[in-house]
């Protein structure tokens, strides 16, 4: 598994739980347990793209509609790897990054910033109801923190999921490439960590933390559905 670094937790996330590589690879137990291999995007790519891997893209608190050279760079990479064929989960940040890559639009959320533990409910129309790597749920509790969507959806790509703050929590960009607005890699614990990290911004927002920190939960079906994928993709030929 290559884990493509696009930003950090929270510092006192990182001080708990160590970098997103990390986490990722926490999350991918049970799916994935071989070698873990991190390369920052923001300290320069390979030219070629990766061999007989899978790809996952970390959350960052960057913004795309910043446009800094490390994000156009790492854009014109996505667009090599999918030439490549390279099975590839984009996570956050990562899921937004693979949308603008292939000429979708991310924009600020109209809905605005959503924070916390939130419930995703698939909607498979544009599969006709199909979608095996997912399993048999409906819904599921996922934690989340962006301010950013996906606004227009690339050609050829399907919205599979949507919560009440985000319309496109899953998309299928192709038969080997994902994006999860969705944090799989985040606990409650860290959930937490998020909002207390946050808390003055929030606050400046209107937000009661401690009410949104007492709603968090664990997100075991966020973890299965970030598992399926990689235990599908792993094995793409």
């Amino acid at each position: 598994m290559l884990v493509l670094t696009t930003g950090d937790p929270t510092p006192n996330v990182l001080a708990s739980h160590g970098p997103f590589s990390r986490m990722m690879e926490v999350a991918a137990r049970g799916a994935y347990d071989g070698p873990v291999e991190a390369i920052d995007a923001r300290r320069g790519l390979p030219d070629t793209p990766p061999e007989s891997v899978f790809l996952v893209i970390t959350g960052s608190s960057a913004l795309i509609g910043d446009r800094d050279p490390w994000v156009v760079a790492t854009e014109a990479f996505l667009r090599r790897t999918r030439d490549a064929r390279v099975p590839t989960i984009g996570v956050c940040f990562g899921h937004q990054l693979l949308a603008q890559a292939r000429g979708g639009e991310v924009i600020r959320n109209p809905l605005g910033r959503e924070i916390g533990s939130v419930g995703v409910d698939l909607h498979l129309d544009g599969l006709n109801g199909a979608e095996p790597i997912l399993g048999d749920r409906r819904t599921f509790l996922a934690n989340a923190t962006h301010l950013d969507t996906v606004g227009t959806l690339p050609d050829g790509a399907v919205s599979l999921a949507r919560s009440p703050g985000d319309h496109n929590q899953i998309i299928r960009f192709d038969d080997r490439t994902y994006g999860l607005q969705f944090h799989p890699e985040i606990d409650d614990d860290v959930m937490r960590g998020y909002l207390d990290a946050r808390r003055p911004i929030l606050e400046a927002e209107g937000m009661d933390v401690d009410a949104r920190k007492a709603a968090v939960q664990k997100a075991p079906g966020a973890v299965d559905v970030f598992r399926r994928l990689i235990g599908a993709l792993a094995k793409a030929d």
